[in-house]
């Protein structure tokens, strides 16, 4: 491209008396950069430029495109070295050209950069295991982190590992700078042979093949029991040995248990098999070994344990209730539309595998015992009190009827009390002789008193039950029935017609303001529970702790 400008000279003339003439002269000023070159990246060349009028002075400026070092520069001719470009590039240069007298005029070249990309240098190396040869299990790793590109701030972008020959391995990835694989079992020495091949940031592509041998095992059978477990007692537990390995396409499996509570495998016989962890009272260790045979008869075994704790189950008794229901009939139980029933959750759902001490409906645990507090028979009649194997409280069985109120036994179920324990006093009147058979007094201390002046089933420590004690001998699972507590190991219940209810009083005052003038009755009919005014009378069962 070629630039001028048009200077004017002026001269004036001047002459005495006579006439004026002018001359005008352009002096044209231009600028020639050259022809458009093509180079290759990282090689000299030169640029001149042509200007005029003579004796300017010339000024090169980049324009665009990858970066040339030292601009501007001064002078018609120059010398550069065309960069290091990644891709074919074009650079646009400018020069300007200024003669004395005259406007400055400029003109550009394109410099076309072509890439000259040199591939990749491939290099495979076996970085693991430390000692060679490799061995069973052992973790092998190949490295292709020793290749490069010789290509100047050139780097490597992909690396693609390619199984030519060999087993079939299990390996993550193919795509990654390393690939590791564990060393197969093998019957007789294998090789391998690979092709890693990379790309680099240039997109230049190179490979390069591996060899390598894995030796045969020693033992062609490796049995895997799985590792060892920690659970609760109920739990279902699986052992699974399906990750041992034969060279064989097919092996069997047989398990057995070496020590522990003895527990009843779904199949012996399966690599998968399952039970139910029985019932612990502390920390129990269980072993079970797996003995793995391949279709020629070749076996090995392995072991694992079982730990297994007590579930926290608490020391409070279930609330009785074995079937799940939905908004209006029984339903199978571990419904998503139902979840979470009582049936499902808590002692009871684990009870056809409680290890029970005494007999109960789920799992409830009761012992009869005799006045002396001595174990009887759990199909005996004769009994005066309870031990409930749950939570380790005695309870007082009532005595049968033996008459109309007040001419009844001590203990007789249909005896009926005001609360008056601790600070709690009244003026005991006519009700003495109306309630119960004490002629004194018809309030729960008395009665207290006088049952331990008995040392009654060999304790002097009865006392009235918690809230949440008495709670515990409710049976929910009777819902419907007259009586919500067990009346084979709490017979004599008095006949809810006397009072109009099955009251019974706890040890608990009820909040109910400064008075702290009602205590907490459960109603063994319904299992409801409620604060009642303490002058009035409710039944009394004691119980005591062992």
């Amino acid at each position: 491209m070629k630039a001028f400008a048009l200077i004017p000279l002026i001269a004036l003339l001047c002459a005495c008396g006579g006439g004026g003439g002018s001359d005008d002269a352009d002096v044209e000023s231009s600028v020639n950069a050259g022809n458009d070159l093509q180079v290759i990246e990282k090689t000299d060349f030169s640029i001149t430029a042509q200007g005029s009028p003579a004796d300017g002075t010339f000024t090169w400026q980049q324009v665009s495109g990858p970066s040339l070092e030292g601009f501007p520069l001064e002078g018609a001719e120059q010398t550069l070295t065309a960069p290091d470009v990644k891709t074919d590039s074009e650079i646009v240069l400018r020069v300007s050209y200024q003669s004395s007298g005259t406007s400055a005029v400029s003109d550009d070249i394109s410099i076309s950069v072509s890439s000259n990309n040199q591939l990749p240098l491939v290099t495979v190396t076996q970085t693991s295991p430390e000692t060679l040869p490799s061995v069973y299990k052992d973790t092998v790793t190949l490295s292709g982190l020793e290749s490069s590109d010789p290509d100047e701030n050139g780097q490597i972008d992909s690396y693609f590992w390619q199984l030519l020959s060999g087993p079939e391995l299990n390996i993550a990835s193919f795509n990654e700078s390393t690939l590791s694989f564990s060393h197969p079992l093998l019957e007789s020495n294998v090789n391998l042979s690979w092709q890693l091949t990379v790309i680099d940031d240039e997109g230049g592509e190179a490979s390069t093949q591996y060899s390598m041998t894995l030796n045969k095992t020693n033992e062609l059978v490796d049995a895997n029991a799985g590792a060892d477990q920690n659970i609760e007692e109920f739990e279902q537990v699986t052992l699974d040995a399906t990750s041992s390995e034969t060279v064989t396409d097919t092996y069997q499996c047989k398990w057995q248990q070496l020590t522990g509570n003895t527990e009843t495998l779904s199949n012996s016989n399966q690599c998968t098999t399952t039970f139910f962890a029985s019932d612990v009272d502390t920390e129990t260790t269980l072993s079970f070994e797996v003995t793995v045979t391949d279709s020629k008869g070749r076996t090995d075994t392995d072991s694992l344990f079982v730990d297994v704790s007590p579930k926290a189950l608490g020391l409070i008794n279930d609330s009785g209730v074995g079937e799940c229901y939905n908004n209006t009939q029984r339903i199978n139980c571990e419904s998503d539309d139902f979840p979470a029933q009582d049936a499902e959750l808590g002692r009871d759902s684990f009870a056809n595998r409680l290890d029970k001490v005494g007999k109960g409906n789920l799992a409830f645990d009761y012992t009869k015992l005799n006045e002396f507090a001595d174990e009887v028979s759990d199909t005996s009649n004769s009994f005066s009190c309870i031990r409930d194997n749950v939570t380790g409280l005695v309870w007082e069985v009532k005595s049968a009827a033996s008459g109309t109120v007040p001419n009844t036994s001590l203990r007789d179920g249909q005896n009926h009390y005001f609360w008056d324990v601790g600070n709690t006093t009244f003026t005991d009147t006519s009700s003495a002789n109306s309630t119960c058979p004490d002629n004194t007094s018809c309030g729960v201390q008395s009665y207290i008193n006088e049952v331990n002046d008995l040392d009654f089933c060999g304790g002097t420590n009865w006392r009235l039950p918690s809230y949440t004690e008495l709670l515990g001998l409710i049976d929910y699972g009777k819902q419907g029935q007259s009586v919500l507590i067990d009346e084979a190991f709490f017979p004599n219940m008095p006949s809810e017609s006397a009072l109009s209810h099955l009251r019974y009083w706890t040890s608990q005052t009820a909040a109910d303001g400064t008075s702290l003038s009602q205590a907490y009755i459960i109603d063994m009919s319904d299992g409801n529970d409620l604060a009642y005014p303490k002058e009035n009378t409710a039944y009394v069962r004691l119980v005591r702790s062992r």
